[in-house]
């Protein structure tokens, strides 16, 4: 006899509504009604953390990432104040952003290597380890070279804005339009930590005693890498080894790191000459409102389709880089300056979203991590140049007003060596890929 439904039983609910009622014979197995599908999040940051495993390792890696903005606050105050020298902390912290820089490509091609979780839950706990001998030799008032020692030999922390970003681009390899949304996640992300940190670091050394920062700093360290590195399902594979060459000699790499010099001049340089112009407590606040400013436009960035060309990004941070010289020198106020500052960190986001993007499109296959880290250190590069070249002009210069002359200069030499060394043709293919 034909199959009759049991009325008794409510019918099966579809996206498209109730499901018509079936006319199989009794001797066919029933079909399985699919499983109605959830609709994704129109906003794209939303739809980025829907995918599995993205927003527990985003955890861990902005829990790790946190006390990056924490350490030159942490190891001045101690310094500073167990030696009486701020020049000390200045040339110990110097040595380390020196160390670094040399240390953290080698660090990055190990994590292309041998895979993130294997290294850089090792680099991390020697880097560990290297910071609280710091503050030991601090606590002790140990000789000055123990300090340098310290630092140097504890210079292995991997470079973990980078590899978040290599899990992005490896779990959206097919989707450009979500990774431009994820690179401008993680570059808020970083302003937010460079807020934040030193915010956190000057009020635990403050409140409880010197060493309380480089602490909490050395255990939001490891916590954060050791989650960050348990998340294997989202972990980029390893490459197998000499499958790619050198990120330095993929083409247009060694002219984008240049731009990437100049452009941290200007961020080295601003950071300088508004300390010394401002000259007081007020300083911090008035910084954090540049990194106010940059962490906003991220995320405003982040919601388009597609990133701007970047020649169109530093020819705007050129001109917002001149904001704070003419607040300074029309107006001489401290809001004015502030709101200047508001203003031209809009430009750092969506220009450092663009060029991490043109980063990861150059860089050989497996070796992105290492590619990253490079941007980075010629980053960390410029911004130690433009500091030094604000420092001197805020000091011999007839009044410090004359260092924010620093920023938009070293803004329009990044467009004119994106210009001369990203021909216009390259640079709108890359930036439609």
């Amino acid at each position: 006899m034909p199959y009759q439904p049991d009325p008794s039983r409510p019918p099966i609910l579809t996206p498209a509504g109730p499901a018509p009622a079936p006319s199989y014979s009794s001797g066919a197995s029933a079909p399985v009604a699919p499983l109605p599908r959830r609709p994704l999040p129109r906003n794209p940051y939303l739809r980025l953390f829907a995918l599995p495993g993205a927003r527990a390792f985003t955890a861990g890696n902005l829990i790790a990432r946190l006390p990056v903005g924490m350490f030159g606050v942490s190891t001045v105050v101690l310094i500073a104040g167990t030696y009486d020298s701020y020049a000390l902390a200045g040339a110990v912290g110097a040595a380390g952003l020196v160390a670094g820089a040399v240390t953290a490509p080698w660090v990055a091609r190990l994590v292309d290597r041998h895979g993130q979780a294997r290294i850089a839950v090792p680099t991390t706990v020697w880097a560990v380890l290297g910071l609280l001998t710091l503050v030991l030799c601090a606590h002790l008032r140990a000789p000055v070279w123990t300090l340098f020692a310290a630092t140097v030999l504890g210079s292995t922390m991997p470079n973990l804005g980078g590899m978040a970003r290599a899990r992005w681009a490896h779990l959206l390899k097919d989707d450009p339009d979500a990774r431009h949304t994820a690179n401008a996640f993680e570059q808020a992300a970083d302003e937010l930590c460079f807020m934040l940190g030193p915010v956190l670091a000057a009020f635990l050394c403050s409140a409880f005693f010197p060493e309380a920062g480089a602490l909490a700093a050395a255990a939001l360290l490891l916590t954060g890498v050791l989650i960050f590195a348990a998340q294997r399902s989202t972990e980029p594979p390893v490459a197998a080894r000499g499958s790619a060459g050198s990120p330095l000699r993929a083409p247009g790499m060694p002219g984008l790191l240049a731009v990437f010099l100049a452009t941290g001049a200007v961020f080295g340089s601003m950071e300088i000459v508004t300390l010394a112009y401002v000259d007081g407590p007020a300083a911090g606040p008035v910084l954090a409102l540049q990194a106010a400013g940059s962490c906003l436009a991220g995320l405003v960035y982040g919601r388009a389709r597609r990133s701007a060309p970047l020649a169109a990004c530093l020819a705007a941070m050129a001109i917002l880089m001149a904001f704070p010289l003419l607040a300074a020198a029309l107006t001489g106020s401290l809001p004015a300056l502030a709101g200047a500052l508001l203003l031209a960190g809009a430009a750092t986001a969506p220009t450092m979203v663009t060029g991490m993007g043109l980063v990861q499109r150059l860089t050989p296959p497996g070796r992105l991590n290492e590619g990253m880290t490079l941007a980075v250190t010629a980053l960390l590069g410029g911004i130690a140049a433009g500091s030094a070249t604000g420092g001197w002009l805020a000091d011999h210069a007839p009044t410090p007003l004359y260092g924010y002359l620093t920023p938009p200069a070293a803004a329009a030499l990044a467009l004119l060596l994106c210009a001369t060394t990203l021909p216009g043709r390259r640079a709108r293919a890359l930036n439609r890929s």
